[in-house]
């Protein structure tokens, strides 16, 4: 069970939200401060369903009380699992707004939502941020990003993660899982237009599949 997440999540307002449009609220567990030792931990599916993603959304809080929220894209498993509780990615550069940088200066909290489109599965992520210096961390930085150049590395110290429904998250693809996809099809017309264009007695022979 997400127990820290459910904790974190679920606040006074949240349950007495629940409590209103629903009659009561949901789970067995009230709102109230972390449990060091019941974290909720990253298991076998959560570390596999992280590092197969190629990308991901992060909120920070800035200092006006303003939620932002940032997309973050990289080859599959650049956000990477530590371990059970931790989880880090390269920055790179980019448009040299450095809101999201700013806004974990201020407050380390952070909100990471993964998605499987084709799966239509997701993952949300609570944790505290903190930002290290790549010069200071030369090994890490290259197991984060082999090839390129780090800015900045951004650690995040999971405080709790929940699987959400699949309810209205619209299948998408990528381009290479639609050219995995198409190269199937386009072999079976092949074998289909061969079988075509043979003679009736070299036709017979060809296999079926």
């Amino acid at each position: 069970m997400a127990e820290n997440f459910i904790r974190t999540a679920f606040t006074p307002s949240v349950l007495g939200a629940q409590a209103a449009a629903y009659g009561r609220a949901q789970g067995p567990l009230h709102a109230g401060p972390l449990v060091a030792d019941l974290l909720d931990v990253l298991g076998p599916d959560e570390h596999t369903f992280i590092e197969a993603r190629d990308s991901f959304y992060m909120a920070t809080v800035s200092e006006t009380g303003w939620p932002y929220v940032q997309h973050r894209g990289g080859p599959a498993g650049f956000l990477r699992v530590l371990d059970a509780h931790t989880l880090a990615f390269a920055d790179v550069r980019g448009n040299r707004q450095l809101v999201s940088t700013g806004n974990l200066a201020h407050d380390a909290r952070v909100a990471l939502i993964l998605v499987d489109y084709p799966r239509r599965a997701r993952l949300k992520v609570l944790g505290r941020a903190t930002v290290l210096d790549p010069r200071e961390h030369p090994e890490l930085a290259s197991q984060l990003l082999p090839a390129g150049r780090v800015e900045r590395i951004v650690r995040i110290d999971v405080v709790g993660h929940d699987w959400n429904c699949p309810q209205n998250i619209t299948p998408r693809y990528t381009e290479a899982e639609v050219e995995e996809y198409a190269a199937k099809l386009r072999a079976r017309i092949d074998e289909l237009e061969q079988r075509l264009a043979a003679p009736d007695g070299a036709r017979a022979r060809l296999p079926n599949s």
